[in-house]
């Protein structure tokens, strides 16, 4: 079984602290911005914002992922402990990210008013409760596999079912992609592909708790070094 300098619990704990952490300064720059280029309040149709600041801020979201990454990979020993780590950071990052802006600026007004929601490679717009329900699952996903690992039980599941979930990964992106050409036009999106959403992220739930209760893939964890990925 691998061990670590600190117990469960407080490892997750001082995750958890990053992620807040992380989440307070994505809202600062937020509200930031809101106040420069939406000072009457933030809403579609999306204005342009001009170089370099948008390029600034694509180099930002991309820095904001990377931190979530490392902080994850230095986390757990294991590729699935890593993998599991990085859901759980992403997915309280963004849940607080929305807690501060409700806390900084009352926003937003609903959980079905719409945002942008992120600019890699392209504008991903849509309701706030859809990423919101992403970071709910990635929560839960993430504290399975590590509190599993915890217990000297690591998960490895075939390579195929991988390839299922990034197919599900892919139907959510695509959700938030559909609305991209009125980003562009600078329209108001109209509708939100819930159809395409939910396939996605109970198609993928759905698969991991399958092959999670399946006790062909549920491997007893060595000591450091024996199993690592």
């Amino acid at each position: 079984m691998i061990s670590y300098p600190l117990p469960f619990g407080w490892r997750i704990l001082w995750l958890s602290i990053f992620a807040i952490a992380m989440s307070y300064l994505e809202s600062s720059v937020v509200v930031y911005l809101r106040a420069i280029y939406y000072p009457e309040g933030f809403a579609f149709p999306l204005r342009a914002i001009p170089s370099p600041t948008i390029w600034i801020e694509v180099g930002r979201e991309a820095a904001t992922m990377a931190m979530l990454a490392a902080v994850g990979i230095l986390f757990a020993a294991t590729g699935a402990g890593r993998f599991a780590a990085i859901c759980f950071s992403f997915g309280v990052w963004d849940i607080f990210y929305y807690l501060w802006l409700i806390i900084f600026i009352n926003w937003p007004p609903s959980l079905m008013t719409w945002d942008l929601l992120f600019l890699i490679p392209v504008p991903w717009t849509g309701p706030v409760i859809a990423p919101i329900l992403v970071s709910l699952c990635l929560i839960a996903v993430g504290l399975v596999i590590l509190a599993n690992e915890s217990k000297g039980r690591g998960f490895k599941p075939p390579r195929w079912s991988w390839w299922l979930e990034i197919i599900a990964g892919l139907l959510i992106i695509l959700s938030f992609l559909t609305n991209l050409p009125t980003v562009i036009q600078e329209t108001v999106p109209r509708s939100f592909p819930w159809w395409m959403f939910l396939l996605g992220l109970l198609g993928g739930m759905i698969m991991f708790l399958l092959m999670f209760q399946h006790p062909r893939y549920l491997i007893p964890l060595n000591r450091a070094g024996d199993d690592h990925d």
